[in-house]
């Protein structure tokens, strides 16, 4: 494949999304796919970052519940707007994300998780 032909490949496909209601939060994937977590099985909320960057996705939200998850990707459509709901979660430490956005290494931060006191 030329590197052409490549990048219109890589503009062709599904942007990765993320959306949320009151009852649960879901990842729609690249390849159509979905991923789930209710809000009252969610057990914590953590940041993933890799040394994957700048030319590859490299920081991602995994959402870890009782009986199911997602990993959002920071770039992910409705990623923001999912944050912006994420540090409304009681005791949601924002230092922590402060820290993971500065990662340029394999790490895994907790910015919340259920019954854990801030």
């Amino acid at each position: 494949m030329s590197f052409i032909e490549s990048i219109r490949k890589f503009f062709r496909r599904i942007p990765s999304s993320v959306a949320f209601d009151d009852e649960k939060i879901g990842r729609t994937m690249t390849n159509g796919e979905t991923e789930v977590v209710r809000w009252d099985e969610l057990l914590s909320v953590e940041i993933f970052t890799t040394d994957g960057g700048p030319w590859s996705e490299d920081v991602f939200w995994i959402l870890k519940g009782r009986t199911g998850g997602c990993a959002v990707p920071q770039g992910a459509q409705g990623s923001g707007e999912l944050l912006k709901r994420l540090q409304d979660l009681p005791g949601f430490r924002n230092e922590v994300f402060i820290e993971a956005m500065g990662s340029t290494s394999n790490a895994t931060f907790v910015c919340w998780a259920q019954g854990v006191a801030p």
